[in-house]
């Protein structure tokens, strides 16, 4: 396992594609359970399935409802706590509005830019595919957060 071998790793949890809350809790615990023995993971990213690019038709033909993206990111930081600090929301897969609501519902992290987004492209996401620190600043600020931008290290 990479994280034996001191790789450090985002987790992830895709949701709203025929599960629940029930679901949402013991996927929690797994990554909880995960981080226990290895300490491998430095964030943790719930992802709003989309349908429009699932390779099979979906149990439900809507992204989820805001109500349980909000419930998925109050749970991650409660459940992770003490564990995984940084929780964050996925800004192409939400859009801005939506995910700055999250930063208001445990999130705390906009997410990262990428050169070559390919997950919420591939879903069909049409929320952007990047943003410069500027505008990220200020979707923050827009919502009384403040912004840090932090530089990764490339092992």
């Amino acid at each position: 396992m990479a994280h034996e071998l001191g790789l450090r790793s985002t987790a992830t949890l895709v949701y709203g594609h025929g599960d629940g809350p029930s679901d949402w809790v013991r996927e929690l615990g797994l990554v909880r359970e995960m981080f226990d023995r290895t300490e491998g993971f430095i964030d943790f990213v719930p992802l709003p399935f989309s349908h429009a690019g699932a390779p099979a038709p979906s149990v439900d033909a809507t992204k989820p409802a805001i109500r349980d993206s909000r419930a998925v990111h109050a749970l991650s930081r409660v459940m992770l706590h003490g564990r995984i600090s940084t929780i964050g929301t996925s800004l192409r897969g939400l859009g801005v509005a939506d995910a700055q609501l999250m930063l208001q519902s445990g999130a705390s992290d906009l997410g990262r830019t990428a050169i070559e987004e390919t997950i919420a492209r591939s879903t069909g996401s049409h929320h952007g595919l990047a943003w410069t620190p500027a505008e990220m600043r200020s979707m923050a600020g827009a919502i009384g957060r403040p912004a840090q931008e932090l530089s990764l290290i490339h092992i």
